[in-house]
Order: C-alpha cells, then sequence, then structure tokens
C-alpha cells in the first residue's frame, strides 16, 4: 500500500474529489493548510502573501493503482493545458500496515484481527 499526499489548489479540490470518485477512489482526507512552493508566494502591490491557502488531500491505495491516481490527480488539478506555477505538489510514501479501529482488522488481511 502507499499513501498519496496531494498540496492543490483550493478551487481544483472538488473536481479532485469528484473525478477519484468517479474512478472508484472514494476514501479520502482532505486538510485545509497554508505555504508556498518555489514561487515564494505573492506580491500585490507592496503586500507580499507567503503562505498562500491550499488543500492536502490524503488517501491510501494499493500500489498497483498509483499511476493512475496520480495521473487523474494531475490531470484534474493542473491550471490550462500547460499547468501553472501553485498548482501544486503529489507525495507519495510506503505504508507498512493499517488498521481499522471499529473492528481490529488489518488492512489487507481480512481474518487477522487485533486483540488490544
Amino acid at each position: 500500500m502507499i499513501m498519496i499526499r496531494a498540496i492543490v489548489r483550493p478551487e481544483r479540490a472538488d473536481a479532485i474529489l469528484a473525478a477519484l470518485m468517479e474512478a472508484g477512489f472514494p476514501s479520502i482526507t482532505k486538510y485545509s493548510v497554508a505555504g508556498r512552493g518555489k514561487q515564494r508566494g505573492i506580491k500585490i502591490g507592496e503586500v507580499t502573501y507567503d503562505e498562500l491557502p491550499k488543500v492536502m488531500l490524503m488517501s491510501v491505495i494499493e500500489d498497483a493503482d498509483k499511476t493512475f491516481v496520480i495521473d487523474t490527480i494531475m490531470k484534474t488539478g493542473r491550471s490550462g493545458e500547460k499547468g501553472a506555477f501553485g498548482d501544486g505538489k503529489i507525495f507519495i510514501s510506503e505504508v507498512l500496515e493499517a488498521y481499522t479501529i471499529s473492528s481490529g482488522v488489518k488492512e489487507g488481511s481480512a481474518a487477522e484481527e487485533v486483540t488490544a
């Protein structure tokens, strides 16, 4: 399993969520975050905004779905045909284990229950 964290423009988040839902990936956690990337914020007049509002979408998926999910996020999250600074970033990390709290079932092993 892998965890995908995508930091995207707030105005693109709902379209990304809809595209992933339609493709069969409904399980996502959504955070409101603020930060800046290589563009170092934005300057309007004399005021510099160095922490811009973004949305982080987080999902754990099977390794085999990685390319499809990344492509869906990039296609849906991109501004225009070529994209623009501030469209976001995708981070991938390995998930060693996952547990469902209500049932105690370890992800990927339907018969294994945790006794805690």
